[in-house]
């Protein structure tokens, strides 16, 4: 009955009470006397019939009205908000939102507060963060995005859609100035923050690009961030990207070959390190066939190793890469 008395103006429970209603139903409001509502119609048989709440039939089935309409106008614009209130995820009142909103010609910075209402409630919600790129793209204004999604971020370091927001800003943008700066205090939040670790690489792509001098900072930052923090999956994948555009490949590098000498020396039993050391002997024995005969048995040993006692979570898959590598390099 709680649920009921705060929906509708004309329900009993509410007669005589000095409380006033919260909701009025649209089919009770004189002003929109002159529009038929549109009901839902799911087939005779519904495979599973939705209970939408009372609330939720009357402003969605005025919804419907509206669009067929193309009304636009005042009590459209306000009959969106109601609907987003219910149901912040729908994809068409978002861009019949944004229809509205253009020809009324609406407050923009105004719309971006409420939408950062909605983010506040809905962080992962697509949609809203969709209608506020078009917002920023008309504006042209970008001037709170990157605090924006600061905030979100610090809440929760891997929201997907708040990294690809502050991305399409950036780039759009060119805002990247200080970018390498937040993503060293993530990481010095949180070493293991794969978004981050992500984010970097972006910066440095789009930006400077991997050139010698940039390898070789992205290297020695890598490396210092693993003798921290050996078993953290996210370094040692940004290590084997940084790689990818090193000549030398994953072999040869004096910064990290001191690092496997690091690692040796300490006696490091971390399973990402050996995973590195296999991709480094499947790397010389393709590149020179010679070394297979001493390599081949090397591999084989440290895959063994990381099916047995490692990494035995994924056992199958390094017994697979050891069936792979007899087949392929075998004398």
């Amino acid at each position: 009955m709680a649920e009921k008395s705060k929906e509708s103006l004309t329900d009993s429970s509410d007669e005589g009470s000095d409380q006033e209603p919260s909701y009025i139903f649209y089919r009770d409001r004189q002003e929109w006397s002159d529009v038929v509502p549109v009901e839902l119609h799911e087939g005779p048989f519904p495979v599973v019939a939705i209970a939408y709440s009372d609330r939720f039939k009357d402003i969605f089935n005025y919804f419907r009205a509206i669009v067929l309409k193309n009304e636009i106008s005042e009590r459209a614009f306000q009959l969106t908000s109601d609907a987003l209130e219910l149901n912040p995820a729908n994809y068409t009142v978002w861009q019949y939102r944004r229809t509205v909103l253009k020809g009324l010609e609406k407050s923009i910075p105004k719309e971006l507060t409420f939408v950062r209402t909605i983010i506040e409630d809905h962080p992962k919600n697509y949609q809203v963060w969709h209608h506020r790129r078009v917002l920023v793209e008309w504006s042209g204004d970008p001037s709170s995005e990157l605090r924006l999604t600061e905030i979100v971020l610090a809440q929760d370091a891997k929201n997907y859609h708040a990294w690809q927001h502050r991305q399409w800003v950036l780039d759009t943008f060119k805002l990247f100035d200080h970018e390498l700066e937040f993503v060293e205090r993530l990481l010095e939040d949180d070493i293991r923050n794969n978004s981050a670790w992500n984010q970097r690489y972006f910066v440095v792509k789009q930006t400077t690009g991997f050139t010698e001098d940039i390898i070789n900072r992205e290297l020695s930052f890598t490396v210092n961030s693993i003798k921290i923090v050996c078993n953290n999956e996210s370094a040692w994948n940004y290590l084997r990207g940084i790689l990818s555009h090193c000549p030398t490949g994953l072999n040869g590098h004096p910064i990290v070959e001191e690092l496997c000498q690091f690692l040796d020396e300490n006696k490091s039993e971390a399973p990402f390190y050996f995973a590195f050391l296999v991709d480094r002997m499947e790397e010389m024995m393709q590149s020179d066939p010679s070394k297979r005969e001493v390599l081949l048995p090397k591999a084989d040993e440290v895959l063994q190793l990381l099916a047995t006692k490692m990494d035995p979570i994924r056992r199958e898959y390094w017994l697979f890469l050891s069936r792979y590598f007899n087949s392929q390099f075998a004398i």
